[in-house]
């Protein structure tokens, strides 16, 4: 699925992934695959992907690694839409 991360400065990633976990106002929740649409406000914490990221070296520094090996951005808050295998998150 496709995974894109924009912030009020740029887009911050863009790549396909293999699952993303994100901190949704009634707790974290994680979408793979052929997860059915949704739209959703975001909290404070952090969102988590897996795959094959290729992240852009301007950025690099704003990501870090958990222990399980997932790309890791903390959020103070935002938005998350997904629909058809294409997941937009808009993050402060």
């Amino acid at each position: 699925m496709f995974l894109e991360i924009v912030s009020p400065e740029a887009t911050l990633f863009s790549g396909e992934v293999d699952s993303v976990t994100v901190p949704g106002i009634n707790g974290e929740f994680q979408m793979l695959t052929d997860h059915a649409p949704i739209v959703s406000l975001l909290q404070e914490g952090e969102v988590k992907f897996s795959g094959n990221i290729q992240l852009e070296e301007e950025y690099e520094s704003k990501f870090s690694k958990d222990t399980s090996g997932k790309t890791v951005l903390a959020i103070s808050s935002g938005t998350i839409e997904m629909n058809a295998n294409k997941i937009i998150v808009l993050a402060d």
